[in-house]
């Protein structure tokens, strides 16, 4: 791991690693001292993000796959496992955004996309990494949501109710924990910010309009670095 910054000798995965907020949010984990798993389906874009982890002095691993195969969470716990005895920070950056339609004409192979990443594979990762999360002290989770969750809109329903879901077990969970453990979790908004998704679902916008995902990043690390209690919220607006 890096032998300097405020994360030295800390662990932290990222999920979604490859592209946006969660490429940006491992940089600049790593660019404070932790060592970094990268996790994503892309290969090419997570070796890009670690060629750039390493070239600017910092520690990272890639683990490409896909969180939505059978046994995949399981795998990559049991690898992480028997490498690193605890983990202290573990972002849930990825999503999937299937296309905005009515509720009527939501396409089912989408929607089962969308319900196995956003929430089964949230669970699962809870459940897989419990253990080294409860040998950190203490350790940080952080589930990046979307303002359609608690407020939805029309023709986002699949998106909407998927992140309502993965609010919910994240609140579950740090209930669960809070006084059994060292464990706190944090909700994020990342608010309008220029990643593919957000081109995909406004692609009339101007990406110039919209923070770029490293100012979500510097506040994510922000957060990590000076503590919050287990439940707390917030949106970033800037």
């Amino acid at each position: 791991m890096s032998a300097s910054g405020p994360f030295s000798g800390r662990l932290a995965l990222v999920t979604g690693a490859s592209k946006g907020i969660g490429a940006a949010t491992a940089k600049a984990l790593a660019a404070s001292g932790a060592h970094v798993v990268l996790v994503g389906r892309d290969v090419k874009a997570l070796e890009d993000v670690e060629d750039a982890i390493h070239a600017a002095g910092g520690s990272s691993t890639i683990a490409p796959l896909d969180l939505t195969e059978p046994d995949a969470i399981a795998r990559l716990a049991a690898a992480i496992s028997g490498r690193w005895d605890k983990l202290d920070v573990l972002v849930l950056a990825a999503a999937y955004l299937p296309t905005l339609t009515p509720v009527t004409q939501v396409d089912a192979k989408q929607f089962n996309r969308a319900l196995n990443l956003n929430i089964l594979a949230t669970q699962a990762l809870l459940a897989a990494f419990d253990p080294m999360l409860k040998r950190a002290d203490p350790a940080q989770v952080i589930g990046l949501t979307s303002s359609v969750a608690s407020g939805p809109r029309p023709y986002w329903s699949a998106y909407a109710s998927t992140k309502a879901a993965f609010e919910n077990i994240l609140s579950c969970y740090a209930q669960e924990v809070e006084k059994l453990s060292n464990i706190r979790v944090a909700i994020v908004d990342p608010g309008a910010t220029r990643t593919e998704m957000r081109a995909k679902a406004y692609p009339g916008e101007d990406p110039a309009t919209v923070k770029p995902p490293e100012t979500v990043a510097e506040r994510l690390v922000s957060l990590l670095q000076a503590g919050f209690a287990t439940g707390y919220r917030e949106r970033i607006e800037r």
